[in-house]
């Protein structure tokens, strides 16, 4: 059984995410999002309310599985039996840092290989990042966003 890992702060998640982790579980017999814990991090999402979105998110996918980790990725991706780290490329400019951080994970562990998957073309703009920010400004995500995501951020416009 392959086992892959795709790791990420997913903070929200977006259908970016979503795309590229579709492809990831029809190459793999399992697929773990590992969301990355990390105190010193404040993200936008609290941790609970990130995981209960990705869990609402990939509840239709069968071989996903949803958990968090706090460390190094190749530690974590050890204590599941993963071979494989997968990581998605929006840009070219994803590509360097990527390179860099599977060059690393290579290095502490050579038995694990990364797996780029290229963005779909709809979805090389979309970030987290500009979810929260168009979302803030009242702006519609809904088609950026899966439909629990995009139900938090209208109810949590709704209240400010």
């Amino acid at each position: 059984m392959t086992t892959a890992i795709y790791p990420g702060s997913f903070d929200p998640i977006t259908n970016g995410h979503i795309d590229v982790l579709n492809r990831a579980a029809r190459l793999f017999d399992k697929v773990i999002i590992a969301v990355l814990t990390n105190p010193s991090k404040k993200g936008f999402l609290d941790y609970e309310t990130k995981l209960n979105l990705i869990r609402e998110s990939v509840k239709d996918i069968s071989n996903v599985e949803v958990d968090s980790f706090n460390g190094l990725i190749v530690e974590y991706a050890k204590k599941k039996n993963a071979q494989v780290l997968v990581r998605g490329l929006r840009a070219v400019t994803d590509f360097e840092y990527e390179m860099q951080m599977a060059q690393m994970n290579k290095n502490l562990s050579p038995e694990m290989e990364t797996l780029f998957l290229v963005s779909n073309t709809e979805n090389t703009f979309l970030s987290s990042s500009i979810v929260k920010e168009v979302s803030m400004l009242g702006g519609d995500i809904s088609k950026l966003v899966p439909e629990s995501v995009n139900n938090y951020f209208n109810n949590l416009n709704r209240e400010i």
